[in-house]
This record gives C-alpha cells, structure tokens and sequence, in this order.
C-alpha cells in the first residue's frame, strides 16, 4: 500500500475524481463527510469506488475530534475539498460558506499543528478570488478582490494557508482553480443546468431555460484534469500556491452556443433571461493565466471548454436515455 491521504470533501465531484486517481496510485484513501452513515456517497457508486475508501464523519467546528480523527487514520498528506462550493449560494448562505470553507480551512491547519504530525495540507481556492480582471490576466501574485461570500472565504482560507506554512513551517499550499466541471456537477450549476436543458432537447423533449448574464467570462476545464494537479502540488519538494486552469477563457454565450451547436439546434429559440438570476455583484470578466504550473509541475489542461461540454453532454444523454429505459 502507498501513502495514507484523507480527503475531507470526499463526496463531491474533486473528492470523487481524486479519490480515483489515488486509488488507481495504490494509495489508502479515506474519506469525510459530516454524517457518514447519513450520506448516499452516490458519486463514489458512480464511478464504482464506494467499497475501495475508507468513510468516517467528521465535525470541522470540533478541532478535539479533528485531532482525533488525524492520530487514528495517520495521514500523510490531506486534502481539504469540503465546504459550500456555489459561488451563487452564497449569497443566500453566506454565515455557512464562510465558516465552512474559512473557518474549516483554519481547524484542520490548527488540528495539524497541535497534532505534531509531518502532514502535507492541500486547500481547495479559487480564481473567485482575483475579481474582475478587466482587460488583465491574473496571475499568483495578483491582488486578490473577491465580490461574492464565496470568494471572500477561500481568500480568507488562501491567506490562512498561507500564514500557516510561514510561521510554522508546515507544507500547506493552495490550488487557485477556475471552473471546472464534469458530469458529477450537480444541476444548481449553471453549466450542468445548460447541459441538461440541451440533452433532453435532444432526446425530443420541449425545452426552455431561463439564464441570468450571459456576458459573464470564465475559464472551463475538466475536473478529472485539474485533481491531477491536485495531486502533483503535494508531490512537490517545497509548497507553493499555483493556478489551476486552461488559460482560454470564454462568455457564457459561447458555452451555451456550443453546448446547442453539438445537437444542431439554435439556442435562442430555447434561452431566455431572467434577472432574477443575476447576482447582486458578479465578475464580468476572468481571465488567469496558469504558466507557472506547466513551468514547475508540467501540468497542462488536456480539455478546453468544448471538450468539457461534449463530454458532459454525452453523460448527459446517457443517463436519461437509461432513465426512460427503467420507466
């Protein structure tokens, strides 16, 4: 057996895809969730690992249970993925998402520490947190300017990750990813909102779907792409904070005009805009530029956002054509 990691997200669509990828390196992988016995870990089912990973709960208001919890599993590197994940939810949650993703950042690094144990930490960013980056690129050393919950709380998480490895010592870095999705996206996604919409058109269904901005600018890649940087960052001989993403960015109109290209179908018969989806501050435009991880880790995305689409759509209409078979 290779290393022992702990994936505190293990649920969601990284956690599931990473879970894979270590299990395939003969890692030991366990997982949390707040209430293991509780949680279905469908996405674990679909891609047929349930049995493969070990699952416990895990309170991440209770630093006692956390240290707990990392002398029983012992494990040499984690990877903290957990915490509210809609940039759109926030707004509604905002209390949740930041005690979820900053405050459960900070129990882990300080459950570390007071644990004593050589573990490598990995925290789950965003390129959120950059802002509108007008007619710039950002890069790692670009000033942060979050304008949702969300992104004021993986800056607070990236900052805390940050402080930890400086003042302690500890190996602690931060993946600041861009979009990226897959068919594990669930559908409070806009991107797998879209996808459905444009699978049951295709299998002759009467479809409209209603959008909020469609000039919003954003950086799509592949989840299964980006948990292998993921991983690669723990591998590294010192921790550094890297951009996670494909560097191509594109509007939403062009999402949704490729997504309907794919099924030959004209996209504005079937959209139409709801303000009531616009957020109250949102990012125009979002562009980055991940260099320094082709530079330092070798990784490149292999999937831009067609690729990404194609893929998701053909998931897409897989699992409603089984869906119709078993009615």
């Amino acid at each position: 057996m290779g290393k022992r990691v702990l994936i505190c997200g293990i649920s969601g669509q990284d956690g599931t895809y990473l879970a894979k990828l270590l299990l395939d390196r003969n890692y030991e992988v366990w997982g949390t969730s707040r209430d293991a016995e509780m949680t279905t870990f469908s996405n674990l089912r679909r891609l047929g690992i349930y049995d493969s990973v070990r699952l416990t709960s895990l309170n991440l208001r209770d630093t006692g249970s956390i240290i707990g919890l990392l002398r029983r599993v012992r494990p040499d590197e984690i990877f903290y993925l957990a915490g509210q994940s809609s940039v759109g939810l926030s707004f509604e949650q905002p209390v949740e998402t930041i005690e979820s993703i900053a405050l459960g950042t900070l129990s882990l690094l300080e459950a570390i520490r007071l644990s004593d144990r050589d573990v490598r930490f990995y925290n789950a960013g965003s390129t959120e947190c950059f802002g509108d980056t007008g007619g710039g690129v950002a890069n790692e050393g670009t000033q942060f300017h979050p304008r949702s919950p969300y992104a004021v709380a993986k800056a607070s998480a990236y900052w805390t990750v940050a402080n930890y490895r400086e003042a302690y010592g500890m190996f602690a870095c931060t993946g600041i990813l861009s979009n990226h999705d897959s068919p594990l996206r669930p559908r409070r996604f806009v991107t797998s909102k879209i996808i459905h919409a444009v699978a049951s058109l295709a299998l002759r269904r009467d479809v409209h779907i209603a959008l909020g901005n469609l000039e919003i600018e954003r950086d799509w890649g592949w989840s299964p792409d980006y948990v292998e940087a993921i991983a690669m960052m723990l591998e590294q001989p010192e921790a550094e904070d890297y951009i996670i993403a494909t560097g191509q960015s594109h509007t939403l109109t062009q999402f949704v005009e490729t997504a309907f290209e794919l099924i030959g179908k004209d996209w504005n018969a079937h959209v139409t805009i709801d303000k009531h989806l616009m957020r109250p501050t949102d990012i125009l435009w979002n562009k980055v530029d991940p260099s320094k991880a082709a530079d330092r880790l070798g990784w490149k995305a292999k999937n831009g956002m067609k690729e990404v689409i194609s893929m998701m759509l053909e998931a897409e209409m897989r699992s409603l054509r089984e869906k119709q078979i078993k009615q």
